[in-house]
């Protein structure tokens, strides 16, 4: 009865135990957002699963625990023809659980110690990586630049940034966590065969997932811990720099300012402004911040070699663009902190003056009147208008700020050198334009407002002038000197000549052009003097035995 019983009981179990499914069944129970490629057949797939028996769920193999993805290709019969079904339409980062009846497994036979005779089989898969023997390098371009004047090419050394992950979107290396850019050349093997083929074209500032398929990335070999074995590579990369070692200083002109008669050469000492940015346009560098100009020597080594050639015929107001290539500014080094190695720098400059040591001044005529006689000559007394400013118009102070016209005596080193001579031989009215190089106005140092070696340009109108008398003179005669002299002097006729009378007389003189007292002085500081050195014995008073008629001294009395 008990061998009855038990019978029954087995056949009941087996009579109520679920019929194996007749297909592959697919739960796809999580799907990515996204999903630009599903398996298709011979394509090759890497994969983590857990395999499971239906009846129990026990595991029976996991690549999670063996610690390395599965790597196969479907429908090539390489797989079990459940897996070879239930793979196909399968996403990257999807999770799908595979039922696979017995007839599409292993059978009747099963598979040694491991999976039983007529097992049904549940894999739970996670995709990690798809592709295909026919793939190529798949570029897509995320942003451009709207001028790109030149493209990646093979041999050029490339500097870009990158984010490199897996399909699954696991990262693997990532330059921006290194702070630097991957630095290479195109075109000599030291990139993946992929990666070479989607930087060439590319534009400096231009950004680009590249897709990589395994065969043309790290293979079977896969690459350190972060890229295993055969898988696709995702690249997001942004361009930073494009240059070719035979690569010359590159300018592009501006703005030139009309008029321009004089070239920067060697020799010349220049003064300028820039922004300097790398070819992303980012600032590293800006003598706008410091508001101070770049002052240098052309063609003395004092600055970059391609600085040093771009210097070289500009004229005075020129803005140009000026890239330079590494191997003409920092080389591979760089500079700490500030230029990253191999570089490619590019400076806006714009050119403020220029002089060079053996200038002179320059004077030219803007207005003159008709009738002009041989006009303003040394010890002369001038009143003038003007105008001082930089050589890019920057206005630095001006006679219209003043009360009045300025006033200077040629010769006796009240102004600039430059603006004497500027001044010398102008008639009252007469107009001109005076370029001053800085050896004959404030020098290196500077002053004031004036920057240290900076050209300056003058703008001036003689408003007045006064004929001067010579050096060392007060006073001189126009006409002949009264004989005799004392008697002249002592308008009285008492015998003697104190100040007022003295004073009368040569006022008298000067009125009546007989004579000239010296311009810009005080009249009654100069007689005062006059009248002191005749004054010999200091009584106050002048007699005929003091007077003296000089011509060696300040006055000549």
């Amino acid at each position: 009865m008990f061998l009855l019983l038990l019978c029954f009981h087995v056949v009941t179990s087996q009579c109520h135990a679920e019929p194996p499914p007749l297909d592959v069944v697919v739960d796809r129970y999580h799907m990515p957002k996204r999903c630009p490629r599903e398996v298709q057949m011979e394509d090759f797939v890497r994969y983590h699963f857990n395999g499971t028996f239906q009846s129990n769920e026990t595991m029976f193999d996991s690549s999670h625990i063996r610690g390395k993805a599965f790597i196969s290709q479907v429908g090539v019969g390489r797989l079990i023809q459940g897996m070879d079904r239930g793979l196909l339409g399968t996403c990257v980062n999807e999770r799908r659980r595979i039922t696979v009846p017995p007839h599409l497994a292993y059978g009747s036979v099963g598979s040694g110690s491991v999976i039983p005779p007529n097992s049904v089989l549940v894999y739970d898969v996670l995709l990690l990586d798809i592709w295909n023997s026919e793939d190529k390098v798949q570029i897509r371009t995320l942003g451009k630049p709207e001028r790109c004047a030149r493209t990646a090419g093979a041999a050029d050394f490339v500097r870009y940034h990158y984010n490199g992950t897996l399909l699954s979107g696991q990262t693997f290396l990532s330059s921006h966590t290194k702070n630097a850019t991957y630095d290479t050349y195109l075109g000599q093997g030291d990139l993946i065969e992929g990666m070479e083929e989607g930087l060439l074209g590319m534009c400096v500032g231009e950004r680009r997932t590249i897709i990589v398929p395994p065969f043309l990335a790290y293979g079977e070999k896969g690459h350190g811990s972060g890229v295993p074995p055969q898988a696709t590579l995702l690249f997001e990369v942004l361009m930073v720099d494009v240059f070719n070692h035979k690569d010359d200083v590159a300018v592009e002109v501006l703005e030139v300012p009309e008029g321009c008669e004089r070239r920067s050469a060697v020799g010349d000492f220049i003064r300028y402004h820039y922004n300097g940015t790398f070819q992303d346009g980012t600032a590293f560098d800006s003598s706008y911040r410091r508001n101070s100009t770049y002052n240098t020597y052309v063609g003395r080594g004092y600055v970059i070699a391609g600085m040093d050639r771009a210097l070289r015929g500009l004229c005075m107001g020129e803005k140009r663009k000026v890239v330079v290539p590494p191997h003409l500014a920092y080389g591979g080094q760089g500079v700490p902190d500030l230029i990253p190695g191999s570089a490619v720098l590019v400076f806006h400059i714009h050119v403020l003056d220029f002089h060079n040591a053996d200038d002179a001044v320059e004077v030219k005529v803007v207005r003159r009147p008709a009738e002009c006689g041989p006009g303003s000559q040394k010890n002369d007394w001038l009143r003038y208008r003007y105008n001082c400013s930089l050589m890019d118009g920057t206005l630095l102070y001006s006679s219209e700020q003043q009360d009045s016209p300025s006033v200077t005596t040629l010769g006796a080193s009240e102004v600039i050198p430059g603006v004497e001579q500027g001044l010398m031989g102008m008639c009252v009215g007469e107009a001109r334009e005076v370029v001053v190089p800085p050896q004959w106005a404030h020098g290196e140092k500077g002053a004031g407002v004036v920057p240290g070696s900076a050209v300056l340009f003058f703008q001036l109108e003689l408003v007045e002038l006064q004929i001067g008398v010579p050096d060392g003179f007060v006073f001189v005669w126009l006409e002949d000197v009264p004989e005799p002299l004392f008697a002249a002097m002592d308008l009285d006729g008492d015998g003697q000549v104190p100040l007022r009378e003295f004073s009368d007389f040569i006022t008298l003189q000067v009125r009546q052009g007989n004579g000239r007292l010296r311009p810009g002085v005080p009249p009654d500081d100069i007689i005062r003097d006059m009248f002191d050195s005749q004054d010999t014995d200091k009584d106050g008073k002048i007699v005929a035995q003091e007077v003296t008629l000089q011509t060696d001294k300040k006055d000549e009395l």
